[in-house]
C-alpha cells in the first residue's frame, strides 16, 4: 500500500547525505519504523507484541551466543557443563535462567500475537502472506525449542527426545530411517546431541531472517487495526514515530518487569524439576512431559488410542502436525467479508470457546494419562478441528456482522473498534476536517 502523504526521508547532514546516497539504510529505517511509515490511529496494546517477539528473540540470541561458548556436547559432560555454568561462569546462572525463562516468553507473547491475528482478522486479504509467514516462525519456534530443551541433558531432556523422535517411526516405510537420521543413531547420544546443538544454534538467525520478510510483507499492505476498515485518507494514520515507539517502549518496559519476575524470583516455576537429575537410559520417569507450550499439541498426539486403517500412533503424529498446519489454510477458511470480531459476534463467542479448547488440550497434556484424562483430551481435540474445519466456514457464510464505521477516523471519534482520542494524541496535520 502506498501512502502519498508519507513524510520523504530528508537528510540533515551533509555526512548523513552522502551516506543515504550511497548505501540508503537510513531511508530503510526512516521509512520501517520512523516518521516515514504512517500506521492507523487507532491500534491499540494487542499491536505490541510484534515488537515484543522482536525483542524476546534478541535476548534469545545474545544469551545463547555466550552459553555457547561454556556448553559441551559431549553425553557425558553436557549435564555437567549447565551445572558448571550454573555455579562457576560469572554471572552463568543468569544468562541461563535468562535464556530458559526467555524461551517461555518468547512463546508467551508469540501466543497473544497469534490471538491477536485469530481475534482482529489479521489473516485476511491483503495480508495473507504477512500471516503465512507468521506461521512459518511459529514452525521454526517449535523446532529451536524441541532441540534447546534436549541440551540440558537431564532426565526430561533424554526422555522427551526419546518419545517425541520416536513418533516418527510411525510413519511407514521412511519413518524409522527418519527417526535414525535425526537422531545419529539408534537412541539419543552425543551424536543427537552435536546435531541439536548446532540446528538450535542456528535456527534463531533463521528465524530473523524470516521475520525481516515477515516485517516487509506487512509494510506492502499496511498494519491491520481493530476495526478491521483500511485506512481511507492521511485522517486516519499517525506517523510511526513517535506515537507507537512510545507505545511499544511502554510496552516492552512493562515485559521486561514480567521476564525479571520470573527470572529473579521464579526462575524454576515454568521448568521440569526431573530436568536437573542427570540423564539416565536406565531410569524412566514416572510421567514424560514436554515444555508447557508444547502441552497442548502433545495432547493432540495422546488423544489418539486406538487403530483404524492406520496406527494409532500415526493418526497422533498426523493430527499434530495437522493441527498447525490448519494455521496456512485459515485465510481460506474465513470467507467472511468482515475482519475484526468486533463487529462479527457469533464468531466471537466461537472464538472463547477454542480458546478455552486450547487451554483444556493444554492442561490434559500435563495431565497423567488417565481414562477421564484421555477423554476430555480426546473431546477437546475434536472441537479443535471441528472449529477450523466445519464451525468456520459455517460461520463466516452464515453469520451477520454488525454495520462497519465508514472509516477509522469516524470508530476512533465515537470510541469504538481501537483507541480513543484520548488515548492517541492527533497531529494538527492528521486532524480531520471539521464537518459543515
Amino acid at each position: 500500500m502506498s501512502f502519498p502523504w508519507a513524510k520523504q526521508y530528508e537528510p540533515k547532514s551533509p555526512v548523513m547525505k552522502w551516506v543515504d546516497e550511497r548505501l540508503p539504510f537510513p531511508r530503510l529505517v526512516y521509512n520501517a519504523v520512523g516518521a516515514g511509515y504512517p500506521v492507523p490511529r487507532n491500534l491499540n496494546y494487542f499491536w505490541n507484541f510484534g515488537v515484543l517477539a522482536g525483542a524476546a528473540l534478541a535476548i534469545q540470541i545474545v544469551t545463547g551466543i555466550v552459553l555457547a561458548m561454556q556448553y559441551s556436547t559431549d553425553a557425558t559432560t553436557a549435564f555437567f557443563s549447565v551445572e558448571r555454568i550454573m555455579r562457576d561462569v560469572p554471572a552463568g546462572w543468569f544468562l541461563r535462567y535468562a535464556h530458559a525463562n526467555g524461551a517461555s516468553m518468547f512463546f508467551i507473547v508469540v501466543y497473544i500475537h497469534i490471538a491477536r491475528g485469530l481475534y482482529y482478522g489479521s489473516y485476511k486479504a491483503p495480508r495473507e502472506m504477512v500471516w503465512l509467514l507468521g506461521v512459518v516462525i511459529f514452525l521454526l519456534m517449535m523446532a529451536t525449542a524441541f532441540m534447546g530443551y534436549v541440551l540440558p541433558w537431564g532426565q526430561m531432556s533424554f526422555w522427551g527426545a526419546q518419545v517425541i523422535t520416536g513418533f516418527f517411526s510411525a510413519i511407514p516405510l521412511v519413518g524409522e530411517p527418519i527417526r535414525i537420521w535425526l537422531l545419529g543413531g539408534y537412541a539419543p547420544d552425543a551424536a543427537a546431541l552435536n546435531r541439536f546443538f548446532s540446528l538450535h544454534y542456528l535456527m534463531p538467525f533463521v528465524i530473523a531472517g524470516v521475520i525481516i520478510l515477515h516485517i516487509w510483507a506487512l509494510h506492502i499492505p499496511g498494519s491491520n487495526n481493530p476495526t478491521g476498515v483500511e485506512v481511507k485518507g492521511e485522517q486516519d494514520t499517525v506517523p510511526f514515530h513517535p506515537y507507537y515507539t512510545a507505545k511499544d517502549g511502554f510496552g516492552l518496559g512493562i515485559f521486561l518487569l514480567v521476564f525479571a519476575g520470573f527470572l529473579f524470583f521464579a526462575p524454576n516455576m515454568l521448568g521440569h524439576p526431573d530436568n536437573y537429575i542427570e540423564a539416565n537410559p536406565l531410569s524412566t520417569p514416572a510421567h514424560i512431559v514436554p515444555e508447557w507450550y508444547f502441552l497442548p499439541f502433545y495432547a493432540i498426539l495422546k488423544s489418539f488410542t486406538a487403530d483404524f486403517i492406520l496406527d494409532a500412533k500415526l493418526w497422533g503424529v498426523l493430527a499434530m502436525f495437522g493441527s498447525i498446519l490448519l494455521l496456512f489454510f485459515l485465510p481460506w477458511l474465513d470467507n467472511s467479508p468482515v475482519r475484526s470480531s468486533n463487529y462479527r459476534p457469533t464468531y466471537r463467542w466461537f472464538l472463547i470457546v477454542l480458546a478455552l479448547d486450547v487451554l483444556v488440550l493444554g492442561y490434559v497434556g500435563g495431565a497423567e494419562a488417565t481414562n477421564g484424562n484421555v477423554l476430555i483430551g480426546q473431546i477437546a481435540t475434536a472441537y479443535y478441528f471441528l472449529h477450523f474445519l466445519v464451525i468456520l466456514p459455517i460461520v463466516s457464510a452464515a453469520e451477520r456482522p454488525r454495520p462497519l464505521p465508514n472509516s477509522i477516523t469516524e470508530a476512533v471519534l465515537k470510541g469504538k473498534g481501537g483507541t480513543s482520542p484520548s488515548q492517541t494524541a492527533i497531529p494538527e496535520a492528521h486532524s480531520p476536517q471539521p464537518a459543515e
